[in-house]
């Protein structure tokens, strides 16, 4: 249960979907029963039949960033820096230093003080190097967020497979949710992409609330497990935000009865981190480091919306965690087979 190799499974690698479905809510929906592991297959726009009026259905409002920045360094070498604190990019230009967290990938270490330049009059400074990231300072504008949206790219994950060249730019809409607001992710919360505005007032309409709340998805989403015994691996901090209505809103309908299903595995660490031993969620800000995997007992998630995700993943561990991971295997065997779409822009799974 806590060794790494136990969370391997082949996949085809033409399952991996490099581009969404044509209509978000018509992907494919895997229906998996946690208690006894019995599948169904259905279209993704049933979910709104699939959930009770009681249940409150809480979704990530993140928005994703152009973060990733294609540069050159004096020397004329290719640079890629990608922002990894946008909203503390953008405190820290109000008061005239603009600088985050940044990873920094060249042919050979960039060295503080060596500058990168992006276009548009955009460039970055390196301030220090840390462990496993850099200090940088922009420069070159006073707007910032209008330069990242004019350069910047959208930070897809390595398995969706793009060049410098060929970008696609249909990318910054399909790696969105319709829902997005709040910007500061360097990567989509992906079971939220296959929503449609139309599907989310279907939903309204039977009563069912759809609960905002905010955690912005870091680059350790992409880290992969490096130790052989699971409990060791530690998560990187993400911010989240949880506003007293939504918080009032899901612990009403907790007490009436009424399930919480969590869209994707960054509301339910969020949810899971801001609830009290007594299962009352709490309103707030901060930052979460939760690692949920099998063993840890939920306090208020009872059925989450997920898309099929890497192995050996952390996201892979925590449905695990919450169906059991014999259930999850089995089920992703049976998607293998019926040939699913997976990862970011593939299908998705209701776990109940």
């Amino acid at each position: 249960m806590y060794d790494l190799t136990d969370y391997d499974y082949d996949l085809p690698s033409e399952l991996i979907a490099q581009y969404p479905a044509d209509r978000r809510n018509q992907s494919r929906l895997l229906r998996l029963e946690k208690n006894t592991g019995t599948v169904g297959h259905h279209r993704f726009d049933e979910i709104s039949e699939m959930l009770a009026p009681t249940d409150a259905l809480v979704v990530n409002n993140t928005a994703v960033v152009p973060a990733r920045l294609i540069g050159k360094k004096t020397t004329g070498g290719r640079a890629e820096v990608l922002v990894l604190d946008y909203p503390g990019l953008l405190k820290t230009a109000a008061a005239g230093a603009a600088e985050s967290e940044c990873l920094v990938k060249a042919s050979k270490t960039p060295k503080p003080g060596a500058r990168i330049d992006f276009g548009g009059g955009l460039f970055a400074q390196i301030l220090a190097r840390n462990e496993d990231s850099f200090r940088v300072r922009f420069g070159g504008t006073d707007d910032i967020d209008g330069a990242l949206h004019t350069v910047g790219r959208v930070p897809l994950p390595p398995y969706i497979r793009r060049t410098d060249a060929d970008p696609d730019p249909q990318d910054r809409f399909n790696y969105q949710t319709v829902y997005a607001r709040e910007k500061g992710a360097v990567a989509a919360p992906t079971a939220g992409l296959h929503f449609t505005g139309d599907l989310l007032d279907r939903i309204r309409k039977r009563r069912i609330p759809v609960v905002e709340i905010t955690l912005h998805v870091g680059y350790g989403t992409f880290v992969p497990v490096k130790v052989r015994d699971i409990r060791k691996h530690r998560m990187h901090p993400e911010a989240y935000r949880i506003s007293p209505a939504a918080a009032a809103e899901i612990n009403r309908r907790r007490l009436r009865g009424g399930r919480v299903v969590a869209v994707g595995t960054t509301c339910v660490r969020a949810l899971e981190h801001a609830t009290a031993p007594d299962g009352r969620l709490k309103a707030g800000t901060g930052t979460c480091e939760l690692f949920i995997y099998p063993g840890y007992r939920f306090k208020l998630v009872e059925a989450m919306i997920t898309n099929f995700h890497l192995p050996r993943s952390t996201l892979l561990m925590l449905v695990s965690a919450l169906a059991g991971k014999d259930n999850v295997l089995g089920a992703y065997r049976e998607a293998v087979e019926r040939k699913y779409r997976f990862y970011s822009y593939g299908d998705a799974m209701l776990i109940e």
